[in-house]
């Protein structure tokens, strides 16, 4: 993991490369709720299909990143974890 922060922080150094990235924090920081909070609760993507309506091929190509998720959707998913969808603009 240390060698991917160096890595990163030299990217970073970079303007072009850091405005990117922060372009596509929201994007990951969704990604990474999605997937912490099912695995909070103790579930496989096949369960949360299950419990959601939503194609667990669907789930698991919002967790890695290849289709991103409607606030419907990512409302569907939080009901389904027994959770509420929390948005806010800081």
């Amino acid at each position: 993991m240390r060698d991917f922060r160096k890595y990163l922080d030299q990217q970073m150094s970079d303007p072009e490369f850091a405005a990117e990235f922060e372009a596509q924090r929201p994007e990951y920081e969704a990604i990474r709720a999605v997937i912490a909070a099912r695995l909070e609760s103790h579930m496989t993507q096949k369960e949360l299909a299950e419990k959601t309506g939503i194609r667990q091929s669907n789930i698991s190509r919002i967790e890695n990143g290849s289709s991103s998720p409607t606030v419907e959707t990512l409302a569907r998913i939080a009901t389904g974890l027994g959770k509420q969808l929390k948005i806010d603009f800081i």
